[in-house]
């Protein structure tokens, strides 16, 4: 595990102080090691966290004869079994590492090699012979990895800020910036700066001699089905579940170091813990956090697990500690980001990495075996289907019309939607009415379906796939990348955490993928399947509890320790004045809130993060932005 960074000039001119410095931002990701390539037009360079082959893993790393080298972010899982086969086609390795497996393989199969990958990685690797890079991202993307295409070269780093210190113009891009404000992370392949895309998950890019880019994809989530295969059983499924599930858990076992698991007491993370203690020989280490306040603590559940399999286990009790915190998460994403579940996030991590290098998650199960609340309001809201398209825009009028208090405003508004899908996204991004009211014009992001997919083009099967389908689709190829990974991503390497995924093995997905609807969610709950495989394994009460989630008791800090940061930045002149928000509308917000009158965190928490990333931007290029700025950014 790593953070990796290069530079691939048109012209001869790379150099190891530039790759050095980018390399600095990044030290968190990597502080076991540093290494540096430089050939002439390529500069490669890598920070490292020592997981497997700790000594002789250093990067970068070559071939036989130093015409490839690489750099690589991540774990390869089956890269023992991939290594053989390589040893009997006549390739010589030089290390133990996952690292030199990828050389290798990309000799032998060239890009059909990577469909052979199981893991989570992110590289880029320089062709002396042929003078081109290749720069490759996991099928899901837990890797991060971002590209800027400038008239100089090609610039690669795992982190925003490595190609600020590159030079990369930070021209601000007004339609990230608009998705953020509507969904509260900015998608993939955004970035809040014009010049900066990230490379798209489960995909290839190449950049030849001539300065020419090729891309391609390698892997892509199957469409999630909504009838069984002619072949499968439920029964079958559930045996495949349970096979492929345990390897999937053991081959994340592999390390060199000590390795525990976050343990929430939900249902995910809670198999993945029992699954690790079948399969070891030693008590695992479990990690939990907890909240003071009342509705938001999980210990108990976790205990339950804790206590079934003997694990060696961990609690910690959160308090907030205001500005340093909300600060310190806020540096580590390098752009707004509103999911307030990356303070537990955070936190936990911080609290494992004093015991642990390598720590194993449940992420991926409520997007592949359909745990999610708005899944199953699908099945209940099919009825609206049927509205007539008159009764529709009766049905719209009638909402716009209500005042903004108004009890059913928002849900007569999702109602109207003419498409099922419009649907699913007004269900589950902020509410029209409060985005109406708050943003100043031109803040907005377009309506409609139309404007649906082409902001997630590439996350939105067609609508024959159906609904459900399409919103399962989604959440596994846009959220789950945009929002979830990110936040385990970069809270974990904040603290040099590895953070290790069973669930999003690709063998794993495929099959989640195979397993209709019916198998999944039944009677206003999901993961139906994973239960009847796996969930003898589990306590009772873990078993029946209702999801909560990373629950974070925001909305009362909000009116307690975190009240005067919240205060000082969003109803100070210097937010009100940069023409995103309508300053009544937002100062009502807050004074509703602190009156606790509506519950307005998860809205002012996405505001606090934009205005507070605004201020580290400033700080970056070393002067404010004025409001000219940011109107000319809504064009």
């Amino acid at each position: 595990m790593c953070g990796i960074a290069g530079v691939f000039f048109r012209r001869d001119g790379a150099q190891l102080s530039g790759i050095r410095a980018m390399c600095d931002q990044i030290r968190h990701r990597g502080p076991d090691d540093e290494g540096y390539h430089i050939d002439r037009r390529c500069g490669l360079g890598m920070r490292r966290l020592s997981i497997i082959d700790l000594h002789t893993g250093h990067q970068p790393i070559s071939n036989e004869d130093g015409s490839l080298w690489i750099v690589f972010n991540g774990e390869i899982y089956n890269y023992q079994e991939l290594r053989e086969d390589l040893l009997r086609r006549g390739h010589r390795f030089a290390t133990s590492s996952d690292t030199e497996t990828l050389i290798h393989l990309h000799e032998e199969y060239g890009v059909e090699g990577l469909g052979k990958l199981r893991g989570m990685f992110a590289y880029a690797l320089w062709d002396a012979r042929s003078q081109c890079l290749w720069l490759v991202r996991d099928p899901f993307g837990k890797k991060p990895l971002y590209v800027a295409d400038t008239s100089a070269g090609l610039y690669f780093a795992s982190e925003l800020k490595c190609l600020r210190a590159a030079g990369v113009p930070l021209e601000l891009d007004p339609y990230a910036l608009r998705l953020y404000l509507q969904f509260s992370y900015i998608p993939d392949p955004w970035t809040p700066y014009r010049a900066i895309r990230k490379l798209a998950p489960g995909s290839w890019m190449r950049c030849d001699a001539d300065g020419r880019i090729e891309q391609g994809r390698f892997w892509k989530l199957p469409v999630p089905a909504a009838q069984p295969a002619p072949d499968l059983t439920e029964s079958d499924a559930c045996s495949k579940l349970r096979e492929i599930f345990d390897e999937s858990v053991r081959l994340r076992m592999i390390a060199d170091v000590p390795l525990g698991a976050f343990l929430s007491g939900g249902i995910d993370s809670s198999l993945v813990v029992a699954s690790m203690a079948r399969q070891s020989s030693g008590p695992v280490k479990t990690f939990s956090i907890g909240f003071e306040e009342a509705g938001f603590n999980e210990l108990p559940y976790a205990r339950e697990v804790a206590r079934q399999y003997a694990t060696e286990h961990h609690e910690l009790l959160v308090r907030p500690d205001s500005m340093d915190l909300v600060s310190r998460i806020l540096h580590h994403f390098d752009e707004p980001f509103g999911d307030m579940a990356a303070i537990p996030t955070y936190l936990v991590s911080e609290f494992a990495a004093q015991h642990v290098k390598v720590c194993l998650t449940g992420d991926g199960g409520d997007e592949l075996f359909g745990g999610y609340e708005s899944f199953f309001a699908i099945e209940s809201s099919a009825w609206m289907d049927r509205i007539p398209r008159f009764a529709r825009r009766l049905i719209s009028s009638a909402a716009d019309r209500l005042p903004y208090s108004a009890l059913g405003k928002n849900y007569l508004r999702m109602m109207s939607r003419p498409s099922a899908l419009e649907r699913y996204f007004e269900n589950n991004s902020a509410p029209y009415f409060l985005r109406r009211n708050l943003f100043e014009p031109g803040w907005l992001l377009e309506d409609g379906e139309h404007a649906l997919r082409e902001a997630f083009s590439d996350c939105i099967p067609p609508n024959d796939a159906g609904i459900l389908s399409q919103a399962m689709y989604f959440e596994a190829t846009a959220k789950l990348t945009g929002d979830m990974l990110v936040k385990v991503d970069r809270m974990s390497m904040a603290k040099s955490l590895e953070v290790r995924c069973p669930m999003l093995d690709t063998r794993l997905a495929q099959l989640a993928a195979h397993i209709p609807h019916a198998w999944k969610i039944r009677g206003g709950a999901g993961k139906r399947i994973l239960l009847h495989a796996l969930g003898d394994r589990l306590p009772a009460p873990i078993v029946h509890r209702k999801k909560m989630g990373f629950a974070v008791p925001v909305a009362i800090w909000f009116r307690g320790p975190l009240r005067d940061l919240l205060w000082d930045s969003l109803a100070g002149p210097r937010f009100l004045n940069r023409g995103i928000v309508a300053r009544e509308f937002l100062e009502a917000m807050l004074r509703e809130h602190a009156s606790g009158r509506r519950d307005n965190s998860q809205w002012l928490w996405i505001l606090l993060m934009l205005e507070m990333w605004l201020r580290e931007f400033e700080a970056a290029v070393a002067q404010p932005l004025s409001a000219g700025q940011l109107t000319s950014c809504q064009q």
